[in-house]
C-alpha cells in the first residue's frame, strides 16, 4: 500500500506525540509534525500530505488561517483536515467547518477517536 502522508500541525510537543502516536496504527502512515501554522504552511509547500490536524490556537499562524489558506490552494482543496482543540465551544467548531475543516475534535483526545476520524476520511476499512 502507498504511504499515507499526514501533517500535524500542533504548537505542544506532547499534542503532537499522542496525535502521532494514535496515527501510527495505520499501517504505511508517515507524519511530518509542524510547530505553527506558518511552519505548516512551508511543509505543505514541500510535499503532499493526504491529512491535516490542526489545531487552533498556536503562536504565529493559528489554524483557522491555516485551514483558509489551505483550502484557497488549488494543490490542497481536497485535502482532509481535522482540528483537534481545547476550544470546545459551538462557534469555535462552525468557524473551523466553514473555513472547511473536515471534523472537529476537542481534547482531551482520545486516540480511538482521532484512529476512527482518520481511518474514515483517508476511506481506510
Amino acid at each position: 500500500m502507498a504511504d499515507i502522508n499526514i501533517l500535524i500541525v500542533e504548537d505542544s510537543p506532547t499534542m503532537r506525540q499522542l496525535i502521532s502516536f494514535a496515527l501510527k496504527r495505520i499501517r504505511g502512515v508517515r507524519i511530518v509534525e509542524a510547530g505553527d501554522g506558518v511552519d505548516g504552511l512551508k511543509k505543505l509547500s514541500a510535499e503532499k500530505f493526504d491529512m491535516i490536524f490542526t489545531d487552533i490556537n498556536m503562536p504565529v499562524m493559528d489554524g483557522l488561517k491555516l485551514i483558509s489558506l489551505v483550502r484557497e490552494d488549488a494543490n490542497q482543496k481536497g485535502v482532509p483536515i481535522v482540528v483537534i482543540t481545547t476550544e470546545g465551544a459551538q462557534e469555535d467548531r462552525q468557524r473551523a467547518l466553514a473555513l472547511g475543516a473536515d471534523d472537529y475534535i476537542t481534547k482531551p483526545i482520545q486516540p480511538n477517536r482521532i484512529l476512527d476520524v482518520a481511518k474514515r476520511l483517508l476511506k481506510i476499512v
